[in-house]
């Protein structure tokens, strides 16, 4: 992937809450890996990106899943109102605490 120009976190097509949690942990400004992997998630393409440690890949992959979650959002407390939508693997302990 290509470097890209700084892009606010408040131009992605995401929900209110997620913005503001983004906001809220006092980001601004997508990561390069980020401004160039999140609209294409969003848009339901598949992605596959490389960057260093500490780059923000996490969210990166995160934020769409979130936002992909919220449309099956619901209180119910019943377990069949919760059925698994995504899964994901992690090669490491390290990575799962994150």
């Amino acid at each position: 992937m290509t470097e890209t120009a700084l892009q606010p976190y408040s131009s992605l097509a995401l929900a209110e809450p997620l913005k503001r949690a983004v906001a809220d942990m006092g980001y601004e400004n997508m990561t390069p890996i980020q401004a160039q992997a999140i609209p294409v998630v969003l848009a339901g393409q598949d992605v596959m990106g490389a960057a260093q440690t500490g780059t923000g890949k996490t969210a990166a992959f995160s934020l769409p899943l979130l936002q992909r979650l919220l449309k099956h959002e619901t209180a119910s407390l019943s377990p069949a109102r919760h059925p698994v939508r995504a899964l994901v693997l992690l090669p490491t302990r390290e990575l799962a605490v994150q």
